[in-house]
């Protein structure tokens, strides 16, 4: 028997087994029915049938060429032709093609607009049936239209009834006659009348009730009203109300009409026609004879033509639309513009000026070329305008999101594709406003020359891991890599996480190669482009690694925009600038070599960079046949492209051959224009570019030489004001998916980057002092005048007590600040004078280690090794300190007026002991970042400038700190990963490492000196992050919380615990769900290896406080009842105080209940577990003899255990439970005395 084949199978398998199945003559499982065509005769129909029969395949000889048209070939019936089949016709389709049941017609149904149709009353009656109307009785009407039927004289009245209530709706202009004085009926319709007078029949039925109503008195009718409503059905008088006040405006405005006279606005005009026209004079066009078909006025096109209304503001609270002008400008809604500005279209709410998003996005896909250009201009000067932060005040929510969300990126590379030059000019400029911030270039350009100027960090949007459905339930070899997974990815789901990885999905590159290449667009287009590609290229170093690899895409540049040789442009702004070298494309040059040295060779080698640099430095600029700025520009660009390679080791051999050159250049330095020369910036800049070229290759060189520089003391003063780390300041808008750096206005107001800014002269004068203290170490008390000044104490103060917060808008800017502040502290000598501020600047080295980012992991390593874990910047330790400690507790003890275990240290002498083991705590935590090792050696390259080993300039990718701001506990979370591993619910501990205990007791001292002496450094980490850290010293093993060393430490951090009145265990821990599950695998671990010891005990009761949630006490005395027989903790042992136990008095009837029981029952004894029998006892009590008005389900509870209480034969407990009954007003003091 042949077996069916599996997905395992290749496709040799499958030949084979097809083979196989040939020979074996065996029937197929289908077969394939031709139907002959009975035209054809029953000849072919037999050799069809004798092919079937026989199974085998015949392959027809077609002819070489194709048969000759001549003559033509007959015709084919058309129902024949009607019912040809194509292979590639959608099934679906033919059947829908073919469908003749009724569902085909019915499929699409368009509801009539009722809105407009008038609703009246049915006609009372009591003839159980309709009346019968005979043509007898119905008079004949007289006009000239012919006989009509009665159904068709009904339906003609009935619709001239509703064209009279669609004129009543109309507008006030459109009406032209007075209202009447005399209203029509709003009850009675006449739509039971027959004939076409039954207008007037209801009008003359209406003047009858009025002269009714007129004869009789106030009181009569207001009687008849009564009985009239008290034999009417309630639902039909509520609904002939709602109609009338439907009808008739609210009489709570005053009219404004004067007596005597009606209002337009509160009597419909019954006597307009219908048909009446409006006037010649009222016609916003006067006709003429000549026009065709302008005999017949069309009001509904008029309509149109007339003025618009004033805007007003709605009366909502809502949020209305927001709109713009041409220019991006938000337009209130209440402002009236002009129509000639053509700001007024015929959409939504036409009375207002301006475009919102949603009709921008229409316009931009219109027919009209000029309607695409304007829309997708106007969409570029919202989004410069969202750069800048703009609407932030004035608009709720993020515009460049709302933008995104809504399909700008698809919208922009679909018009990059339109065949016409201006609407793919104006969506290339859309596209470069969307991607490109000029200021964030403009600062990172300024910031080129500072130390680690040329480094900055990858613009990823942060990583956001999702899991996918797929791969749920599979193992890791089953997986599919990121790279499949991005494969498979559609182009909305990357673009929404990664505009940018989006847009190179979307074929973008090639895209802007064509324009360059075969459109050859404006200049302005030009710029554009090369700035998007300079963007891209700081995406990432796979995105810079993509623009590489496009084909044609550098070769175009290079030959275009940076020839070797060229023609001066005959004016400033020439009307092409193809064959004119260029800023921009040196500078995109310049970025993607910052990507890796593999890049920058290839574009020193491969693609004629190097040719480049020689052509454009080896002259003055004035001698480039250049626009004066253009050739300043293209110059730096060229300096920082050399610079950027000699950081890598490459191009010195260029340093040779441009030697004279460089040496004029820096001769003619200090002849600098005036200061008010507009082109003085720019050679600032260019001469700043030259100084960076020469430092990196003097590092390249190895050659150290001593400069000169004096120390500007002065420029502490403004450090604390320009400060990213003292000063947290608001960023315009970014979006999650495009992030940037937010430098828009840098250049106006105070910060680190300003050109004010003292931060690049205070790093150079760092990196000098540091230089010179490594020559000659004597000399460090040379510079004990700076480091004790008040400007730098008071900046390291305002330093200590900062809480920066990290993102791409502050990242770039805080990794110079963090060099400042590392020299600034590897500059302090250890001398008598610099003694009284060693806890400033420690506390200042414990700040900043978690604020350093990746690409810093060197300076994180220096600080640990030398002052971190230094004794000599700890001087409470050496001064008294842990007497002091000491003193503080044995005041404590006599206010509190109980004693701690006997069998414990005091916390002054375990401070002492840490002390002296500081040397192992900073091998201890050395150990642990171990795996950091890589990253150290790469980051003490680039900071230490071994140029022949960077790699790349480009930093890490930005996904948070180096160290975590809880590293003081990574040895015990580290121990707890390691050791405890989830076992159907529990935890099974596995044996220890070899030096676990050793470590975890270093880990505890420098804990414990840390919660002593220096609070300040572990305030970013969460109380109850400490606590679900601490408690990995019970989680991770069954035996090393009841270690000696480890006992006394962790009953020192106890105490330092249980008196934090900022403990909050309601918020989750970070890196948990909740505290109740970790709170959970504690009560397990209690259960399971504590055997009572005191100290877990305590640990335990720690979150059953009062103040904390319900749920930590229902699951000790629901799930784990059986532990209150091994809580034996006393009250001297908890150092709480039991009201923070006992009040308020609890309001959880369940938890009430188990109380009740547990002391009923005998689960909770006093000797047992003293401290919940006395809690327990507290609450009960109260509860049972509260005076509060309670719900009925309280009350009977406390019935019920009032009721079990009077059948208690345990005397004691009988007592204690009726405490408050005998005391009038009982304390828990008390209680607690006759407890005990």
């Amino acid at each position: 028997m042949l077996r069916r084949p599996k997905p395992t199978d290749s496709e040799a398998d499958l030949l084979r087994e097809q083979e196989q199945f040939l020979t074996s003559g065996a029937q197929s499982a289908a077969s394939v029915i031709r139907r002959p065509d009975k035209r054809r005769g029953e000849a072919e129909a037999a050799s069809l049938h004798n092919c079937k029969c026989n199974g085998r395949l015949f392959v027809v000889d077609l002819p070489d060429q194709l048969p000759s048209l001549t003559p033509a070939p007959p015709k084919k019936s058309r129902f024949k032709a009607n019912r040809v089949k194509f292979e590639d016709e959608d099934a679906a389709e033919r059947l829908d093609r073919h469908d003749t049941h009724i569902s085909a017609v019915l499929s699409r149904i368009v509801e009539r607009d009722t809105s407009s149709v008038p609703i009246s009353l049915p006609v009372f009656t009591g003839l159980a049936f309709p009346q019968v109307h005979h043509r007898s009785e119905v008079p004949l009407s007289s006009g000239g239209g012919g006989k009509k039927s009665i159904f068709a004289r009904q339906i003609a009245a009935q619709r001239l009834k509703e064209g009279k209530m669609l004129l009543h709706c109309a507008p006030r202009s459109a009406q032209s006659t007075e209202a009447r004085e005399v209203s029509g009926s709003r009850l009675v319709s006449g739509q039971g009348l027959g004939g076409p007078d039954s207008t007037g029949e209801t009008m003359k039925i209406h003047r009858e009730n009025e002269e009714k109503l007129r004869a009789m008195s106030q009181s009569e009718i207001l009687e008849e009203q009564k009985k009239l409503l008290s034999q009417l059905d309630p639902r039909l008088v509520d609904f002939v109300r709602s109609r009338k006040a439907q009808s008739v405006p609210s009489s709570a405005s005053p009219s404004k009409h004067p007596q005597g006279q009606s209002s337009k606005e509160s009597f419909p005009h019954d006597n307009v026609s219908r048909q009446s026209e409006p006037s010649e004079k009222d016609l916003p066009v006067k006709p003429q004879k000549e026009w065709v078909h302008m005999d017949k006025v069309e009001p509904e096109k008029l309509e149109w033509m007339r003025d618009l209304p004033a805007p007003r503001r709605k009366a909502t609270k809502m949020a209305m639309e927001a709109r713009f002008d041409f220019a991006g400008m938000l337009i209130p809604p209440t402002e009236d513009l002009p129509t000639h500005l053509g700001l007024h279209h015929h959409g939504q709410e036409p009375e207002r000026a301006g475009y919102s998003l949603q009709e921008l996005f229409l316009l931009s896909r219109s027919q009209v070329i000029q309607q695409r250009s304007l829309a997708l201009s106007t969409l570029a000067n919202i989004l410069a305008k969202a750069h800048n932060g703009e609407y932030q005040s004035a608009l709720k929510g993020n515009v460049m999101s709302t933008l995104l969300d809504a399909g700008l990126i698809f919208l922009l590379r679909f018009a990059l594709d339109d065949s016409i030059e201006g609407v793919m000019s104006a969506a290339m400029h859309a596209l470069n406003t969307l991607l490109v911030c000029t200021e964030d270039e403009a600062c990172l350009d300024s910031t080129f020359s500072w130390f680690r100027g040329m480094a900055s960090f990858p613009l990823l949007p942060c990583a956001q891991e999702e899991e996918d459905e797929e791969d749920e339930g599979l193992g890791e070899i089953m997986k599919m890599t990121v790279k499949e997974k991005e494969e498979r990815k559609s182009d909305h789901d990357v673009a929404r996480q990664d505009v940018i990885k989006g847009l190179l999905k979307m074929k973008l590159l090639p895209r802007l190669r064509y324009i360059l290449e075969v459109v050859r667009p404006s200049p302005r287009v030009v710029q554009d482009i090369l700035e998007v590609l300079t963007r891209i290229a700081r995406h990432s170093s796979s995105s810079a690694t993509q623009v590489l690899d496009c084909p044609r895409l550098l070769e175009v540049i290079m030959t275009e925009f940076l020839p070797t040789s060229w023609t001066a442009p005959a004016s400033p702004l020439p009307h092409s600038v193809y064959g004119l070298p260029l800023a921009g494309a040196m500078k995109l040059l310049r970025v993607l070599s910052t990507s890796g040295r593999h890049a920058c060779a290839r574009l020193l080698n491969s693609v004629g960079a190097r040719e480049r640099l020689s052509r454009l430095l080896s002259v003055d600029p004035s001698e480039l046949l250049l626009e004066p700025t253009e050739a300043l520009r293209i110059t730096t660009e060229a300096y920082r492209l050399w610079a950027v390679a000699a950081g890598y080791g490459q191009a010195c051999q260029l340093y040779i051959d441009l030697y004279p050159a460089l040496v004029k250049e820096l001769q003619s330095v200090h002849r600098v224009l005036a200061p008010s020369h507009p082109l003085v910036p720019l050679q600032l800049q260019r001469v700043l570019a030259l100084l960076s070229l020469l430092t990196q290759v003097t590092h390249t060189a190895g050659c150290h030489q001593e400069l000169q520089a004096g120390m500007l003391l002065g420029a502490f003063y403004s450090t604390r004001s320009t400060s990213v780390v003292c000063n947290i300041q608001s960023s315009p808008e970014t979006t999650p998916s495009l992030p940037g750096l937010a430098c828009p206005g840098w250049r106006d107001r105070l910060g680190l980057a300003a050109p004010c800014s003292p931060f690049p002269l205070l790093t150079g004068l760092g990196l000098l002092l540091e230089t010179i203290t490594g020559i000659h170490k004597g000399l460090s008390h040379k510079f004990t005048g700076l480091l004790l000044s008040e400007p730098v104490i008071g900046y390291l103060r305002s330093c200590s007590q900062a809480t920066p917060t990290l993102s791409h808008t502050r990242a770039w800017l805080l990794q110079h600040e963090h060099h400042l502040l590392y020299l600034l502290l590897r500059l302090v000598p250890i001398e008598p004078d610099v003694v009284k501020h060693a806890s400033l600047y420690h506390q200042s080295a414990l700040v900043l280690l978690p604020w350093l980012l990746p690409g810093s992991e060197y300076l994180a390593h220096e600080l640990l090794s030398t002052i971190i874990f230094n004794k000599d910047f700890i001087s409470e330790g050496h001064s008294g300190g842990p007497e002091a400690v000491e003193l503080g507790e044995l005041k404590l003890h006599e206010d509190s007026h109980h004693r701690a275990s006997p069998s414990l240290q005091t916390v002054g002498a375990l401070l002492r002991e840490a002390c002296v083991q500081l040397p192992s705590i900073r091998g201890c935590f050395l150990t642990h970042l171990a795996h950091l090792e890589s990253s150290v050696l790469v980051s003490r390259d680039s900071l230490l400038s071994r140029n022949p080993w960077i790699k790349s300039h480009l930093l890490p990718e930005l996904t948070g700190p180096t160290l975590p701001s809880d590293w003081p506990y990574l040895p015990l979370v580290s121990l707890y990963e390691r050791t405890g591993v989830s076992d159907g619910g529990g935890l099974a501990v596995e044996e220890l490492p070899v030096g676990a205990l050793q470590a975890v007791t270093h880990c505890l001292q420098w804990l414990l000196l840390l919660e002593v002496w220096r609070e300040e450094a572990l305030k970013v980490v969460l109380p109850v992050a400490k606590f679900a850290r601490l408690s990995c010293v019970f989680l991770c093993s069954s035996d090393l919380f009841l270690e000696r060393p480890v006992q006394r430490l962790t009953w020192g951090l106890f105490r330092l615990k249980s008196r934090l009145d900022s403990l909050d265990l309601n918020a989750p821990p970070p890196g948990l769900a909740s505290f109740q599950d970790l709170y959970s695998a504690l009560l397990a671990q209690y259960e399971a290896v504590s055997f009572g010891d005191r100290l877990f005990g305590c640990w335990v009761l720690l979150p059953l406080q009062r103040r904390y949630s319900a749920a930590m006490r229902l699951a000790v005395f629901g799930e784990h009842v059986g532990m209150l027989r091994s809580l034996g903790v006393t009250l001297q042992q908890l150092s709480i105080p039991i009201e923070r136990f006992t009040s308020p008095p609890e309001d959880s009837l369940p938890l009430l209940r188990l109380y009740f029981r547990s002391l009923v029952t005998g689960s909770l004894k006093r000797h047992w577990c003293p401290v919940l029998y006395i809690v327990a006892l507290s609450h009960v009590n109260a509860f049972i003899f509260s005076q509060d008005a309670a719900a009925q389900e309280v009350e009977a509870a406390r019935h019920s255990m009032l009721w079990k209480i009077y059948y208690l034969t345990d005397e004691v407990l009988l007592f204690l439970l009726n405490f408050a009954f005998t005391f009038v007003s009982p304390s828990v003091s008390t209680l607690m005395f006759y407890v005990h």
